[in-house]
C-alpha cells in the first residue's frame, strides 16, 4: 500500500514538474546566466583566491533570522551566517534543514522560531531570506508585524509572474503543489507592513531580476548587487551589501 500510494505521489509531481502554461508568460533569466550557477560547488575555492568583503564593526548590532533558500539550509547560508557575526551581529538559523517549500506546518514552526528569538532577545529580529527563503520572510512580516524591524530579501520572487524563473518546473515538483498556488497565503506583490530592501541581479540566472527587484509600493527599496543567484550566499559585493543594509538603522 505504501508503495503504491509513494509511486502515485511521484506520478503527480512529474506531471506538476510538465505542466503546460497556457497563454504567454514571461521568461526567466538566459541560459547564459544559468550556467555561471555552476560555479557554485567551486565557490570554497574561489572565495579564498579573492579578497574577502570588508568587514567594519557593526554600529548598531542586530539579532537576525536566516532564511534559506529553495533546497538550501543553514549549513548553505553558513559562509554568510559568519561574516554577518563577525560585524557583531548575532545571526540565528530556521531549523528546519532543508528548505523544501512552504507548507503551513512550516510556516508555524518559522513563526514561532521568531517569536522566541524576538523574546529571548528582547529585540525585533531583522528577517534575512535568500530566494524562497524571502518569500519566508515576507510572510512571516505579514503574520508578526510587531516581531519584525525589516525583512531583506536577496533574489526572491515576490512581485510578477511566479514562473518568471527557471526554477519553478523543479520547484513544483519537489514542493508538490503549483508555484503560483502555496498552500499558505499567496500575497505576491502584497508589501509586508515592515521596511523592505530587495537585493537583486542583472546576473541572476536562476530569477527574473523585476521579480526579484519588485515594484516601488511593492518594498521601500530595491539594491542592485553583482552577483549570480547562488552568489547572495557568499560574493563579496552581496557580504557587503547585506552589512550595509544591517547597518542602515
Amino acid at each position: 500500500m505504501t508503495e503504491k500510494v509513494g509511486h502515485t505521489t511521484l506520478q503527480a509531481r512529474v506531471r506538476l514538474a510538465l505542466q503546460r502554461v497556457d497563454g504567454p508568460r514571461a521568461a526567466g533569466p538566459s541560459l547564459r546566466y544559468l550556467l555561471r550557477e555552476a560555479s557554485y560547488p567551486f565557490s570554497p575555492v574561489t572565495r579564498r583566491l579573492r579578497r574577502g568583503a570588508s568587514i567594519a564593526p557593526a554600529s548598531n548590532p542586530k539579532v537576525v533570522l536566516m532564511l534559506p533558500g529553495f533546497i538550501a539550509s543553514p549549513i548553505t547560508m553558513r559562509f554568510l551566517s559568519k561574516q554577518i557575526e563577525q560585524a557583531g551581529h548575532t545571526a540565528k538559523q530556521w531549523k528546519q534543514g532543508l528548505n523544501t517549500g512552504p507548507s503551513l506546518e512550516r510556516v508555524v514552526a518559522v513563526e514561532q522560531r521568531l517569536l522566541q528569538i524576538a523574546e529571548r532577545y528582547d529585540t525585533k529580529p531583522v528577517l534575512l531570506g535568500w530566494s524562497l527563503g524571502g518569500m519566508f520572510a515576507r510572510e512571516l512580516a505579514h503574520r508578526q508585524p510587531q516581531a519584525v524591524s525589516k525583512v531583506i530579501t536577496m533574489g526572491s520572487p515576490f512581485s510578477g509572474d511566479p514562473r518568471a524563473n527557471n526554477a519553478w518546473r523543479l520547484y513544483q515538483f519537489v514542493a508538490g503543489h503549483p508555484v503560483d498556488a502555496p498552500p499558505v497565503a499567496n500575497r505576491i506583490g502584497q508589501k509586508p507592513p515592515v521596511e523592505t530592501a530587495a537585493m537583486w541581479s542583472a546576473r541572476d540566472g536562476v530569477i527574473a531580476p523585476d521579480c526579484a527587484r519588485g515594484l516601488p509600493n511593492e518594498r521601500d527599496r530595491a539594491i542592485e548587487v553583482d552577483c549570480t543567484h547562488m552568489g547572495f550566499s557568499y560574493a563579496r559585493a552581496a557580504v557587503e551589501a547585506v552589512l550595509a543594509e544591517l547597518n542602515r538603522g
